[in-house]
């Protein structure tokens, strides 16, 4: 779409069917519910009316497709802050890459000496202790050593960068006591082939600390345990690609590999699970030929594109998204049907509703997670997201089943892959802590927890949505409406985003799988429309924004106000005052935020394409076409048994002459003569960017006027 185009007044509203609002609130807790619902009454899938989307922009018919029938169907390219589409590209290493600093010839009796004088003499027995033990039996018997006490964070340091300087094969990190105040540092020789699977706390049994209360069961982490050159950035960058994987999973394999903590890593965004997707990934202090040697072990993950920068990625920073979509096994009376929908979405737009992604996967949502941290229910809380999934592993909810009835901490531990970092934090603090509910949901990720919240908010923000345009349909501004300063789609979401600390800053975990979860929700100035604007016709509904509900966020002067309020209250929770003093779990501690009610997709482009074969690609991943363009070094990677979701000899089936007529019959071959491999089908290929979390899910929702809910496209994809 190039261009911006006001809405046809005159097209009416469509809706699913709609229950009555007393009904979609009396289905919600009520104030200090202490019991989630049990597993044996699990509900019916999560669908659309639930969490508020319920109508749709324009008027124009649909048609039916299959969405993401194969996770090649869905491929997504970030869009980087200075508009360029992140692409993998390039297994190279950097120009003049030499990092490897090797260890020079260190008088080990004075290093020694000059230890005590910065630590002790305990400390310096100690280390003396370990390096003699390191000497007689070999460095993949030895446990890590940990130094006394330490509070002074700024003398910790200066023990670090000693070791760096005296000591190249040891690495050190700081670690926490039981009592959650103490820190010390530990020390161990830097992981070679040989404890390799010691890496992250598997393989051997390393002895720890025995009772002293230091935790020495957690995953050694190495950021920045070597000498870095000056003329380098201390960040490296790379572009991530994957398939049919979270983004923290992705990275955990990764990090799992290295040595490093999930949080090592710095991202943009996450992307979705079920497609190919590439982003941009920082890592502190990590040699660039340590992630590429990895690409001959990683299934499903390539990493490539390597520079050095000076800074890391933080969330947020990103422009938007790129999507191409193949729509498969279309149903339509005829072209022009397709052509009139995709019209029709270039005009109107969508309605800027967070997806169902937003809300997880799980039998219980996100967002009745985040009611009950807002109500202070920690036990609940903690409940509900332990509890076993709709949807989930067999494996993995017999884990859960198990614990839910033993409350047999370890063996969830043992169980749980290590991607699952919500429950994992949560059972390691329950350990530490038993009872300690509290506790335990603070050592989630914090950019995980406050996921929890955000649902919440996206879930009110999406039935005011739906009420604002039930009411007051689309096609004007209305008096009280909340409105931006004149901003285009693109730009609103890659300004800024709010602090931190206060604000919409948001990670999914893996269930989530959000295209985009990054809200676009800032801190830019809004005003309530009146009567005097209204005269001028200085606004039109695609200045039109809706609030997050936050303590600095205005609500909307008119009837549209009523709703988050009804909906709050019957979920026993106040927006304005929390009843308990946590910040992270406290609408009234954050900011807020605003998001526009109508979204356009950016550089709309689409194609109609036949195909005969489900598993033929109809599209070209990064993968494919370094395939073409690389053949010696991709052919390399995939001759070790990794492949990439498409076949590379397949071509691509020729797309329809525009000025062939398409009647329905022919659009979905009915003749069961001959092979069934051979009917002829339609798919839909669309290309089209949007902000920063904004949905694609939403886009194609208004597109086909069908539900995305994974249930609904279960059933078309049979």
């Amino acid at each position: 779409m190039r261009g911006r185009h006001l809405l046809n007044p005159l097209l009416s509203l469509l809706s699913y069917p709609k229950p009555p609002s007393s009904r979609l609130l009396a289905s919600r807790g009520v104030r200090h519910r202490a019991v989630a619902q049990p597993p044996a009454a699990r509900r019916a899938p999560l669908s659309e009316p639930d969490v508020g989307i319920s109508r749709f922009a324009s008027a124009v018919p649909g048609f039916r497709g299959a969405l993401k029938q194969r996770y090649s169907d869905f491929v997504v390219h970030e869009v980087a802050l200075d508009g360029s589409l992140v692409r993998l590209t390039s297994f190279d290493l950097p120009d003049g890459e030499c990092v490897d600093v090797k260890e020079g010839d260190v008088d080990e009796a004075q290093a020694l000496e000059s230890f005590r004088l910065l630590c002790g003499d305990t400390d310096c027995e100690s280390l003396r202790g370990f390096l003699e033990r390191v000497s007689e039996g070999g460095d993949s018997d030895v446990s890590p050593i940990i130094l006394s006490a330490d509070a002074d964070k700024a003398h910790r340091s200066e023990v670090h960068d000693f070791f760096k300087r005296n000591f190249e094969s040891l690495l050190t990190d700081t670690v926490e006591h039981s009592d959650g105040i103490q820190r010390c540092i530990r020390v161990r020789f830097k992981p070679g082939r040989r404890e390799h699977r010691d890496v992250g706390g598997r393989g051997r049994n390393r002895r720890g600390t025995g009772s002293s209360g230091w935790r020495d069961d957690r995953p050694f982490d190495s950021r920045g345990s070597i000498i870095w050159p000056d003329h380098l950035g201390k960040f490296i960058r790379f572009h991530l690609y994957k398939e049919n994987k979270d983004t923290q999973e992705a990275l955990g394999k990764i990090g799992n590999m290295l040595g490093l903590q999930p949080r090592s890593f710095g991202f943009a965004g996450t992307k979705d699970k079920r497609a190919v997707t590439t982003q941009q990934v920082t890592v502190f202090k990590v040699q660039a030929n340590r992630l590429l040697a990895l690409n001959r072990k990683l299934i499903g993950i390539k990493v490539g594109d390597f520079s050095y920068v000076k800074e890391g990625l933080a969330l947020g920073q990103l422009m938007g998204n790129r999507f191409t979509i193949t729509l498969r096994s279309v149903v339509a009376e005829s072209e022009d049907v397709v052509k009139a929908a995709i019209d029709g979405l270039i005009t109107s737009g969508f309605i800027n509703y967070y997806g169902l992604q937003r809300f997880g996967s799980g039998s219980v949502p996100n967002h009745q997670v985040g009611a009950a941290l807002l109500r202070g229910e920690w036990r609940n809380a903690v409940q509900l997201i332990l509890d076993p999934r709709e949807g989930e592993c067999d494996g993995i909810n017999k884990v859960r089943e198990h614990f839910k009835e033993h409350g047999d901490i370890g063996t969830a531990l043992r169980n749980f892959p290590r991607y699952l970092i919500t429950e994992r934090a949560i059972l390691q603090r329950l350990k530490k802590y038993p009872g300690n509910y509290l506790q335990a949901l603070m050592a989630i990720p914090r950019t995980l927890r406050l996921m929890y919240v955000h649902s919440y908010q996206s879930y009110l923000w999406n039935h005011a949505a739906s009420m604002r345009v039930e009411k007051y349909g689309i096609s004007r501004v209305v008096e009280g409406d909340l409105v931006y300063k004149k901003v285009s789609p693109f730009e609103q979401g890659a300004v800024k985003v709010t602090s931190e600390d206060d604000g919409q800053t948001y990670s999914s975990e893996m269930d989530t799988c959000c295209e985009t979860t990054l809200p676009e929700e800032m801190t830019q100035s809004v005003k309530m429309v009146d009567s005097e604007d209204l005269l001028k016709l200085l606004y039109t509904f695609e200045d039109v924004v809706l609030p997050l509900p936050g303590l600095e966020t205005l609500f909307p002067g008119n009837d549209v106000a009523g709703i988050y309020r009804e909906i709050a209250k019957k979920d026993g929770i106040d927006l304005r005052e929390s009843v308990h003093g946590v910040k992270d779990f406290s609408i009234a501690s954050m900011k807020g935020g605003y998001r526009r009610v109508i979204q356009r997709p950016i550089d709309f482009e689409w194609d109609l394409i036949t195909y005969t074969d489900e598993k033929t690609p109809l599209v070209e991943t990064d993968l494919d076409v370094m395939s073409k363009t690389k053949p010696l070094e991709v052919n390399e990677l995939l001759s070790d048994g990794v492949s990439s979701c498409t076949s590379h000899d397949s071509g691509l089936e020729s797309s329809l002459d525009p000025s062939e007529s398409i009647s329905g019959a022919s659009l979905v071959e009915a003749n069961s003569v001959g092979s069934s491999s051979m009917l002829k089908k339609l798919a839909v290929k669309l290309a089209f960017t949007l902000p920063a979390s904004s949905y694609a899910t939403m886009a194609i929702r208004e597109l086909m006027k069908t539900s995305t809910s994974v249930a609904y496209q279960k059933t078309l994809n049979i």
